[in-house]
């Protein structure tokens, strides 16, 4: 070593500890380079840090190879390893645009750099890297070129097996990964033209190259039955089988729960605590009970114990990590842990013992908690109720109901009544809330669509909302109180730029949202009260949700803006989401007495865990939204030519969006279809305005469309007018009108047929197949 460098390794003892083969420390290594100042080879480190054996050797390199993974080190081309912070580099990670171009997240304290079309075609979506900053573009985004590929995340790849002019390929069905991979022909594995089969990557991607693959497995036809859930599994990385370790730990579970584990708990079985879940609903998270009081009412909320059975460090554990969360599929589900826990020992079902970890919380009139406990409880639920049930009973007054579930009415009513002072009290705090509909796919008995319906919410399902609303918050006074580490549910406010943006778009529609730089919830909650009656209520509502910042996990508390609270978590489902498991485990670690510090994970760790929570939690909701899109097309793609009542819920400067009456099926009007003219697009109106014809086409405008085209690639839905109701402008504007509005509206040529035929026919950049658009 040099005799420069004299200091210590800080960490040796640490290292001796944990390996057979003791090594330098991460922190050693970068302390000696820095020393250095210049990038040394291996064998100067081996050297330099008396790596002699062959074993501390390969320890070394292993060591090496993880600090370049981690963007710690860069490995050049000289075969020497460099400081990364003295090379004025900076890591993150890819987020593909399905039109081709990408960003790199770095971290929150900067905007995510922009990676053009061109830096895209060496990588996928997920990847990390090292990047440079390299300019700006007109927008003012900071440029990033890529310097090296840290970690690939796209090993695998699911897609559409087909031969274009002799040559192999495979069509990614992930949307965020633009390159064609090419498949030789022994690669094939016996593929059939128009197949879905999963590959793996010979060769990574490449800027002049395509990438080759390798046919791993056949999924089937393009069109078999349950084949867009497979496809959404594999195209976005979820896990759906489980590893032999997990199966081996799953199986020694007994399906009732034993003695030994009732023992020391708070003893609830002869309370009336209840479900309440929707009809599909498998794993019961949490159950509720409520009582009066002089002063108002207790409100109990009890959560399946599920860190009572997954240990830290488990098989079970590191899977539901690795998991992150449940994936809920219309009709299918992927589970965070195996089924006989979900489904079986850890869900709340009716009329059998279960152990449960409890929040209970004094309530006053005006909805405050005074005072909470929590507990370790052992419960029996008296009913599985299902939230239309609960509607009934509760606003309708159903007497059949009521009389069947006579022994809970008393309950159910306080339940209510405090429902009524926490939606008050949540109205009062100036909470965000964006009521929109959900699609609700039925199926038939042969597993086939029968319907797609709009899912609304009703009185039980926010009931339910404010009590586990309350013990969320009740977690995170817990654990902020008691100065422990945990996992909470952050939501900020929105950035400067993106409220620049919707302040725009409000303006050209006559609409101010208050709150100066800093608009607080109350701001956003008043706006959405103004805008209930209006037309455009649905897309004014995207506006303000898509302008605020997305929620996520972090050991940090930043509190919740969307919700108003200054610190919330999420407590009350650990059965199908891994940050609600950790603060159990930090909750039970308080009522077990133990100090902080001596907690199993330290908040580096913690922020990790909440980073890839959070990454996994988007990487569902995409996977859910893939195949919903899919079904949907499927649905309607036996109904081209059917005739159908809809409205006009957006308008673009490419078209119209309309909304089915009886179906809850939204598809585009393209501008092209309309009647040959000059359109402008007047974003002041939002309306398209013929030239010549005078017609003018605006939101909530009522229209009959026939089903033109459906494009299951895409994922579109086209529709053509049958029935224009477009209102007919009196008379041409005056120039001074033309002049004011000139930079509010877009001019739009539509196409004749002919040049819109001559357009279609340029060949497509992503080459969809065209077998699968036609099915």
């Amino acid at each position: 070593m040099s005799r420069k460098f004299k200091k210590k390794d800080p960490h040796q003892a640490r290292e001796a500890e944990k390996y057979e083969f003791p090594i330098p420390s991460r922190e050693y290594i970068m302390d000696y380079l820095e020393h250095a100042g210049t990038p040394l080879e291996k064998e100067r480190l081996e050297e330099a840090f008396s790596m002699e054996t062959a074993d501390q050797q390969e320890a070394l390199r292993r060591r090496l190879r993880a600090m370049v993974r981690d963007g710690q080190l860069l490995f050049n081309r000289k075969q020497e390893y460099a400081l990364v912070d003295k090379l004025s580099l900076l890591k993150g990670q890819v987020v593909a645009h399905r039109d081709g171009f990408g960003f790199v997240i770095v971290d929150k304290s900067m905007p995510d750099l922009f990676l053009p079309e061109r830096e895209m075609r060496n990588i996928f979506h997920g990847d990390k890297v090292l990047v440079r900053v390299v300019g700006e573009d007109r927008r003012g985004r900071k440029i990033a070129n890529i310097v090296e590929v840290l970690e690939r995340n796209t090993l695998q790849i699911v897609g559409q097996y087909l031969i274009e002019e002799g040559v192999g390929l495979v069509v990614p069905e992930n949307r965020t990964i633009y390159q064609d991979i090419i498949i030789l022909p022994e690669d094939a594995g016996g593929a059939k033209p128009g197949q879905i089969v999963t590959i793996e990557l010979i060769t990574p991607t490449h800027r002049r190259v395509y990438p080759l693959g390798r046919v791993k497995s056949i999924l089937g036809e393009a069109m078999s039955s349950g084949m867009e859930i497979e496809i959404a599994t594999r195209a976005h990385g979820l896990s759906f089988d489980w590893p032999e370790d997990v199966e081996k730990e799953a199986a020694r579970f007994k399906e009732r729960v034993q003695t030994k584990d009732k023992e020391e708990r708070v003893d609830l079985r002869d309370l009336p605590f209840v479900t309440i879940d929707g009809e599909d609903a498998k794993d019961f998270d949490d159950a509720v009970f409520c009582k009066k009081t002089a002063k108002g009412w207790v409100l109990s909320v009890a959560i399946a114990d599920v860190s009572h059975y997954v240990k830290p460090d488990s098989a079970l554990d590191e899977e539901a990590a690795k998991r992150g969360n449940s994936v809920y599929f219309p009709g299918r589900v992927l589970p965070m842990l195996p089924e006989v826990l979900s489904n079986g020992l850890c869900s709340l079902k009716p009329k059998v013992d279960r152990l449960c970890l409890v929040c209970e919380m004094s309530v006053n009139a005006e909805g405050e908690v005074g005072r909470y406990r929590f507990y370790e409880g052992l419960m029996h639920s008296k009913a599985r109720l299902t939230y239309e049930e609960v509607a009934k009973i509760l606003v309708d007054q159903d007497e059949t109901l009521k009389k069947q579930y006579k022994s809970l009415l008393e309950p159910l009513d306080h339940l209510y009544e405090i429902y009524q002072v926490l939606a008050k009290a949540r109205q009062k705090r100036g909470a965000i809330d964006f009521e929109m509909p959900e699609a609700q796919i039925v199926f038939n008995a042969d597993g086939k669509i029968e319907k797609i319906i709009a899912r609304y919410r009703n009185d039980a399902h926010r009931l339910i909302e404010e009590c586990m609303l309350l013990a969320n918050v009740s977690a995170a006074d817990f654990l902020l109180k008691h100065k422990m580490p945990g996992l909470f549910r952050v939501h900020e406010g929105p950035n400067s730029d993106k409220l620049d943006a919707l302040r725009q778009l409000l303006s050209e529609k006559g609409l101010l949202l208050k709150g100066g730089l800093k608009p607080k919830p109350k701001d956003y909650a008043r706006l959405m009260t103004q805008i209930q009656a209006r037309s455009d209520v649905a897309m004014l509502q995207t506006l303000l949700l898509r302008s605020l910042s997305q929620a996520v996990y972090q050991g940090e508390n930043c509190g919740h803006f969307g919700l108003a609270y200054e610190a919330y978590t999420h407590f009350t489902s650990p059965i199908r989401r891994y940050p609600d498991l950790l603060v159990h485990r930090a909750i039970r670690h308080i009522i077990q007495k133990k100090r902080p510090n001596s907690f199993r994970y330290k908040p580096s760790e913690l922020q990790s865990l909440g980073e890839h929570c959070s990454s996994t939690e988007r990487r569902a909701d995409d996977a859910t939204r893939d195949v919903v899109d899919w079904l949907k097309c499927e649905y309607m793609s036996s109904r081209v030519g059917t005739e159908y009542d809809g409205t006009v819920t957006s308008v673009t400067s490419f078209g119209l969006f309309i909304a089915l009456k009886d179906e809850f099926v939204e598809g585009l009007v393209h501008v092209t279809s309309l009647k040959n003219d000059y359109y402008r697009y007047d974003a002041l109106r939002h309306q398209l305005v013929g030239e010549a014809t005078h017609m003018r086409y605006t939101l909530g405008d009522t229209v009959r469309i026939v089903v033109q085209r459906v494009d299951m690639n895409q994922r579109k839905i086209e529709f053509d007018l049958i029935q224009e109701n477009a209102k007919k402008i009196g008379k041409k504007p005056s120039k001074k009108e033309k002049h004011a509005r000139q930079g509010k509206a877009k001019k739009v040529e539509v196409q004749t047929p002919a040049k819109a035929k001559t357009k279609a026919a340029a060949p497509d950049k992503r080459r969809r197949p065209k077998k699968r658009a036609e099915s």
